[in-house]
């Protein structure tokens, strides 16, 4: 049978894939607002389980056609054992059609494109990439561990390995100031990776992180609905991009949107307008229905 250690998270796009544990925790874990792998200590997860798991798969999760590599950062494993279990998927799931990873910019910087390139030959076709923001500022108060430029190269090399991205911006993530600057600089990155998908979640304080303890002093500004339409406003303003898939379904924001850029832009920069301009009737998630 399939194990899991902790708590599991994925994307919501992979709500119907088996998902695999191939690393146990973030082998970065810096972030200040995830909490998602802190009680974990990171390690890659021994080649012959795997295979037992996934043996037991194939005999009981029949017709599999998507695979998720947990946990955070699956991506910084060895080419080798990635391949050795990419090749395992493959003879076991003849209908396999993708394996998707969270990538961190650290794991991406340490792959080179050549490696990135052949796994994606072999189903490792998809990254989950956290940008968070374009600011510098922000990205330094969150500990990202890179400047928007190393994200904007990390996109890049992604990209000439012609691996597909879903990238995620968090709105509210630099304060009430530097909104704006944090909206415009996130559109500058996103442009200059040009991804498959970008969404947005809101910047939510989790107890046990170091932003979760700003928050518990009351140093943690957290944006009214109405000023997070405007952030997103800005952002979706900015955007000139080709073919990109938007959403803002996941269950931190206050407004779920959809489109595909650059064509349905307008018609969302539009709405977020109406909202802004009559916010006392807008269809604004409630609290309760909110979580990460």
């Amino acid at each position: 049978m399939i194990r899991y250690e902790g708590r599991m998270y994925r994307p919501p796009s992979e709500a119907d894939s088996l998902i695999l544990q191939a690393t146990i925790g973030c082998s970065y874990n810096e972030c200040t607002f995830c909490a998602m792998y802190r009680d974990k200590n990171f390690r890659v997860r021994p080649f012959d389980e795997l295979r037992e798991e996934i043996v037991w798969a194939g005999e009981h999760v029949p017709g599999v056609r998507k695979v998720f590599l947990a946990d955070g950062d699956a991506l910084v494993a060895k080419a080798s054992y990635l391949h050795r279990l990419l090749d395992e998927l493959n003879r076991t799931f003849p209908t396999l059609r993708r394996v998707s990873v969270y990538a961190s910019p650290q794991s991406i910087q340490v792959r080179t494109v050549e490696e990135m390139r052949s796994l994606r030959e072999a189903g490792l076709s998809l990254y989950y990439l956290g940008i968070e923001s374009g600011d510098d500022q922000a990205l330094e108060d969150m500990k990202k561990g890179v400047t928007a430029d190393e994200m904007i190269e990390c996109g890049r090399k992604v990209h000439e390995a012609g691996v597909r991205l879903s990238t995620m911006i968090l709105l509210g993530a630099a304060g009430r100031k530097r909104s704006r600057t944090h909206a415009e600089a996130s559109a500058r990155v996103v442009n200059a990776i040009q991804p498959r998908f970008v969404s947005t979640l809101v910047m939510s304080p989790v107890p046990g992180t170091p932003l979760g303890d700003r928050d518990d002093r009351g140093e943690f500004e957290h944006l009214t609905p109405v000023e997070l339409a405007a952030e997103l406003r800005v952002f979706l303003a900015g955007l000139e991009l080709n073919g990109t898939i938007f959403r803002s379904n996941h269950a931190s924001n206050y407004l779920a949107l959809a489109g595909t850029l650059p064509k349905d832009r307008d018609r969302m920069v539009q709405a977020l307008d109406g909202v802004l301009n009559d916010p006392e009737n807008a269809s604004f998630r409630p609290d309760w229905m909110r979580g990460l």
